[in-house]
């Protein structure tokens, strides 16, 4: 089935578009990471081989003590499933074949996916192998809406590509006046129900303040800071009385900070 782009909101409410992993890509990363569990198990056969044909005149399927071989399987079995779990947990969703493949497993809310996650996820393997050759898991991934094996529902987590990164933006006038001010949207710390007082006018209006903040001359720039600022600090606990004008145009730019992470894609 073709990838599809689905777009997820954080718990910090910041949006973000993610391209959902097929099938495709998905199987090819798979055949690389089994490719080199194969690569592990046959080098593990061949050592155990060696060994116990070093030490018995019997060839190696007529060993009267089997202990080392069944510690061999249950060695080989925990190093064939511990490489998922593993490897997603510790490597931020992307086993050596979802790197190669630019390919990654990551949780719903757009997290990094959880040791919990990556264990129950990787555990339902089993299930997903049924009755053969993953024939469950390539059923469920190919009609899935999301892409989705019957370990990534039960996880809550999903297969998604890589963001790749952005080159680096010029930045815009407002952008420097906020980097040369030293100042951040951490400078304010705005909780849910503060966040839901705010509109999408309330937003354009932000928006406006900060496109002609570096082009109004002084006098004019003091007066529509003032004037936004009596607005939209109310909605923030704040009191306009009292603050100079450097003092009123930073809350303004942080709170603009705030506001772009979570209407700039909205609107």
């Amino acid at each position: 089935m073709n990838q599809e782009q689905m777009e997820i909101k954080t718990p910090e409410y910041v949006s973000l578009q993610f391209q959902v992993a097929g099938l495709g890509s998905r199987a090819a990363a798979f055949i690389i990471d089994q490719i080199l569990l194969n690569i592990v198990n046959l080098l593990a056969l061949i050592v155990v081989w060696l060994i116990m044909e070093g030490t018995s005149p019997l060839p190696f399927f007529f060993f009267e003590d089997t202990l080392p071989i069944a510690i061999t399987i249950i060695v080989l079995f925990i190093i064939n499933w511990g490489y998922f779990f593993a490897f997603e947990f510790f490597s931020g969703g992307r086993t050596i074949g979802k790197k190669l493949i630019g390919i990654r497993v990551i949780q719903e809310n757009g997290h990094s996916i959880t040791l919990l996650s990556s264990f129950i996820r990787n555990l339902m393997r089993v299930i997903d192998t049924l009755p053969t050759a993953y024939f469950l898991g390539i059923i469920m991934v190919f009609f899935h809406s999301k892409h989705k094996r019957l370990g990534d529902l039960v996880a809550g987590t999903i297969v998604v590509h890589e963001r790749k990164a952005k080159r680096k933006k010029k930045l815009t006038p407002i952008e420097k006046a906020i980097a040369s001010r030293g100042i951040s949207k951490n400078d304010l710390i705005i909780d849910e129900w503060t966040f839901k007082a705010f509109t999408a006018k309330d937003w354009k209006l932000m928006n406006i303040y900060a496109g002609r903040f570096t082009q109004l001359p002084l006098v004019e720039k003091n007066q529509l800071t003032r004037q936004i600022a009596e607005i939209l600090f109310p909605k923030i606990g704040q009191d306009v009385l009292g603050k100079s004008e450097q003092e009123l145009e930073d809350t303004l730019l942080v709170l603009y900070l705030n506001l772009r992470d979570e209407w700039e894609f909205e609107i």
